[in-house]
């Protein structure tokens, strides 16, 4: 630990390697040596990851047991169990989160997406290794990454730009000047107010007949995906946070704001200018009125307004 409550840790080696490894480094314990090569979370562990786990997060620490070779970023206040020594470097400390954001700011990793070698299709740009389905509609202006998979009977319109790990499902609509895979925003702040910014690791799956209007922002999972469920319409304006999950068959109507870790219920009306707060999660075949305000969670088969919102209906 060292003075200012941060973690110290032996970094020997960095260096971007392959797609599904998104730096290098070397850890150090006692016994032995490994590499780190990505993050990973508590809900999907992934060997030879890096982490931070919260305390209310702490009920699925056996997830950790299904994975091996790991550095997590463990809160102070929980006793560190035996046998996860023996299969990670565990590292108590203060804010697990914040020292997840130091390991990267110190180290240099944005994971920043990089230029590929592209073909320009009716003016549009098509990374040449993005892999692209049939019947597919790629209107002028449109960006598609390297990392890109789209599925049959797609509309990409005028100027949509698809960046990272996006996976995108037959007959589907993305309507113009769209982005799908922004960086969202992810930060912990220094006690002096300096920022740290977290680099975004995961993306966007976009499931089967989604139809998403004009100038929609989904921003990309911090770590695992952000979720578009099947036959979802999101219309125009609206944004989706880093880690939401929409279930099937949503609408979301316009200037709407889905905060990060958010979730959405299977047939679920969300009204005009709705702002969900984040990590809260609206369910099954609930209506959320124009204009609220979601701060708390909301139980399946609920009608919802106002700010804060609150249930008028079940």
């Amino acid at each position: 630990m060292n003075g200012d409550g941060g973690c110290n840790i032996a970094i020997h080696k960095q260096k971007i390697v392959t797609k599904n490894k998104f730096f290098e480094i070397k850890i150090s314990n006692d016994e032995e040596q490994w590499n780190v090569y990505a993050p990973s979370s508590i809900e999907k562990p992934a060997d030879h990851s890096v982490m931070f786990i919260s305390g209310r997060f702490m009920k699925n620490w056996k997830q950790l047991l299904k994975v091996r070779y790991c550095v997590v970023f463990w809160p102070k206040e929980y006793p560190v169990f035996t046998e996860l020594n023996r299969r990670h470097l565990i590292l108590p400390c203060d804010n697990p989160r914040l020292e997840y954001a130091r390991f990267f700011q110190a180290h240099h990793i944005k994971n920043l997406p990089v230029h590929e070698p592209a073909n320009n299709l009716s003016e549009s740009c098509i990374s040449e290794k993005a892999c692209l389905g049939k019947h597919i509609t790629v209107m002028p202006g449109a960006y598609i990454g390297p990392e890109v998979l789209i599925g049959d009977n797609v509309y990409i319109g005028h100027g949509v730009c698809l960046l990272g790990k996006v996976t995108v499902g037959n007959h589907v609509v993305i309507r113009e000047n769209s982005v799908i895979g922004a960086d969202g925003l992810s930060m912990e702040r220094e006690a002096d107010g300096r920022m740290i910014s977290i680099p975004q690791f995961g993306g966007v799956c976009i499931q089967d007949e989604v139809q998403i209007g004009a100038n929609v922002t989904v921003a990309r999972g911090s770590i695992d995906d952000t979720l578009i469920g099947k036959g979802t319409i999101i219309d125009n304006h609206c944004f989706i946070s880093h880690n939401v999950k929409i279930g099937e068959n949503v609408a979301i109507v316009g200037e709407s704001i889905l905060f990060g870790s958010s979730e959405v219920g299977n047939n679920s009306f969300i009204s005009g200018n709705v702002a969900v707060r984040d990590g809260k999660k609206i369910g099954k075949n609930t209506l959320i009125g124009m204009g609220s305000v979601v701060v708390k969670d909301v139980s399946d088969d609920s009608i919802m307004k106002g700010n804060p919102a609150v249930c008028i209906k079940k």
